[in-house]
């Protein structure tokens, strides 16, 4: 095989790849038409997230605080296009819900 068409198999290839790892990932894929529900760790935080059509809710746990990247207590909401979304984080908890309408 030629230097060039080695180039070429590796140029394919990583056009491919990044589409393909992205797909997968559900904080990339359309959240707003399908349904999921995923509880996880990663270490030391437990994570749930669910959506359905239109919703999302994302909640995160990290006990005695440990693992957060978050800091303080506060919560907050906004509008983002045509969806409302909800952000409230304490020491331990952390939770995101966006209703879109439409």
């Amino acid at each position: 095989m030629t230097n060039s068409s080695v180039r070429g198999i590796v140029l394919l290839l990583l056009s491919v790849m990044p589409p393909l790892a992205i797909a997968g990932d559900p904080q990339h894929s359309n959240w707003w038409r399908q349904e999921l529900r995923d509880p996880y760790w990663e270490s030391p935080c437990e994570y749930k997230v669910e959506s359905k059509p239109g919703e999302y809710k994302r909640e995160i746990k990290c006990k005695d605080g440990i693992g957060a990247t978050w800091r303080g207590e506060w919560k907050e909401e906004f509008r983002d296009g045509g969806c409302e979304v909800k952000l409230k984080a304490s020491r331990e908890v952390f939770k995101e819900e966006v209703k879109c309408k439409g």
